[in-house]
């Protein structure tokens, strides 16, 4: 758990291989409930390799001086996400 937005992170790393590497992330709100989406690449060990870059979006509740994680929703590829950017453009024009 986390103390402060900025070290909030995605990167998992489990017997000395980084599964989840964070390539970004920006914060959307601020608060007892904070909203952060990440940008990063999941260890693939078939290919042995890192995958095309995935989207996630958590929200984390402060609870005793602490982030913890309360929900998350991942985005699987650019495809997805660009599909997600244009449905939010037009429904924020509506």
């Amino acid at each position: 758990m986390a103390e402060s937005i900025e070290d909030l992170t995605i990167t998992y790393e489990e017997d000395g291989t980084e599964l989840v590497k964070e390539l970004d992330k920006a914060v959307l709100s601020k608060g007892a409930w904070t909203t952060v989406v990440f940008r990063y690449q999941q260890w693939e060990p078939a290919k042995q390799a890192y995958s095309k870059d995935r989207y996630s979006i958590r929200r984390y509740k402060k609870v005793g001086g602490q982030y913890r994680a309360q929900s998350k929703f991942n985005i699987s590829s650019s495809e997805q996400a660009e599909k997600l950017i244009a449905i939010l453009q037009e429904w924020v024009k509506q």
